[in-house]
């Protein structure tokens, strides 16, 4: 068993009978699924599920799990998703996979958002390995790229699979990768971002995480937010 698994089994063990569970995506949220799909054959787990992603409904639904859609749903009692960075204070960086803000608003209205990780995704500031993944109206996007400029930001447009177009988000918005010159702490940077019109979402998860499981050479390590903005955050 790998960390990731090692960690999505954890995880699942806090799902408990009548719970409403929103499901993030990627391999961490695959193994997520499967377990508890697991523990609804042979343990009789009664829980209903929400998918941040197609694919993850999809995957939800072929495993036997029943689901709701996305706009049926107005909380949660707990959502799982993975993340590409986190750092020290249990900031998030996503939005590889695309699907900012249907994972966003499932981690905003959980009552509790518990990340996967393995070790290597652990790191000192948000921004050190990915640029930041900036959902744009595609009307606006020469207004947008002018206000990052202007916040130190450099980037462009991401590319589609094939390289002959743009990348497309859930949302129908484009997709821009943007990097920061100098350090700006993550409440700044996600503040900054917040504030320009244009933005649909983008990837830094300021003070949603409430824990984060990290999966260490087979060992499971658990690490819970202090404080977070998860009641100013709420939608």
């Amino acid at each position: 068993m790998n960390d990731k698994e090692l960690v999505a089994k954890h995880a699942a063990k806090q799902v408990a009978d009548g719970m409403l569970v929103g499901l993030g995506t990627g391999s961490a949220a695959n193994y997520f699924i499967e377990e508890l799909a697991h523990r609804s054959r042979e343990q009789g787990l009664k829980m209903t599920a929400v998918a941040s992603s197609v694919a993850s409904a999809a995957k939800a639904q072929q495993l036997g799990l029943t689901t709701l859609d996305f706009e049926q749903v107005s909380r949660l009692d707990l959502y799982v998703d993975g993340a590409d960075e986190v750092s020290p204070e249990l900031t998030l960086l996503k939005g590889q996979g695309a699907d900012l803000v249907r994972e966003k608003l499932l981690a905003t209205v959980g009552a509790q958002f518990i990340v996967l990780i393995e070790a290597s995704k652990l790191v000192a500031r948000i921004g050190q390995h990915f640029a930041i993944p900036i959902e744009v109206m595609p009307c606006a996007w020469q207004l947008v790229k002018k206000q990052l400029e202007a916040s130190g930001g450099h980037g462009d447009l991401r590319q589609n699979a094939n390289k002959n177009g743009f990348a497309i988000s859930s949302h129908g918005s484009l997709i821009a990768d943007i990097s920061f010159d100098r350090h700006i702490d993550a409440k700044t940077l996600n503040e900054t971002l917040n504030s320009i019109p244009g933005i649909v979402e983008h990837g830094i998860f300021y003070g949603l995480a409430t824990t984060v499981l990290v999966g260490i050479n087979g060992q499971v390590q658990e690490r819970q937010a202090i404080c977070n903005n998860r009641r100013a955050n709420r939608i």
